[in-house]
């Protein structure tokens, strides 16, 4: 039994995610930053939100206990 480099699926997937990753519209760099600078500050927000909500449990229940 042989086996051919163009019947190998490996290679055919490989091929075929190539075809794939030329047709991706890729961000601008000024696009990445700025996107990333949302995903961090609202990352940091939801972390000071919880926070406080944490202290703010803490404090109810350490009244009633």
């Amino acid at each position: 039994m042989t086996f051919s480099l163009t019947e190998n699926k490996v290679v055919t997937f490989l091929k075929e995610a190539r075809v794939e990753l030329s047709k991706v519209v890729w961000p601008t760099r000024q696009e990445l930053i700025r996107h990333t600078a949302i995903v961090i500050g609202i990352s940091l927000g939801t972390a000071l939100y919880l926070g406080v909500l944490d202290l703010i449990f803490q404090g109810i229940l350490e009244r009633v206990i």
